[in-house]
């Protein structure tokens, strides 16, 4: 498992990364405060606090093209 934070901005930052992690069959979650949530939701990411860092937990190892798509979220 590899964990990083990011930070999504806009409506429009949510959608693009929700649309990266759709491509992935890894599971991914991403938490904020005491909530966990899939980062395959787009529901489940607006019901967090965006205006702070959020925690991206990718249950895999292999996860590197992952992390160069997302590249541009990572804080």
């Amino acid at each position: 498992m590899k964990s990083f934070n990011i930070s999504l901005k806009s409506i429009t930052d949510v959608k693009d990364f929700v649309n990266i992690v759709n491509k992935y069959d890894f599971d991914i979650d991403l938490t904020s405060g005491r909530y966990v949530v899939d980062a395959k939701s787009i529901m489940g990411i607006f019901s967090l606090d965006l205006s702070k860092p959020i925690k991206v937990d990718v249950h895999s190892d292999d996860c590197d093209e992952f992390y160069n798509e997302i590249k541009n979220f990572i804080v």
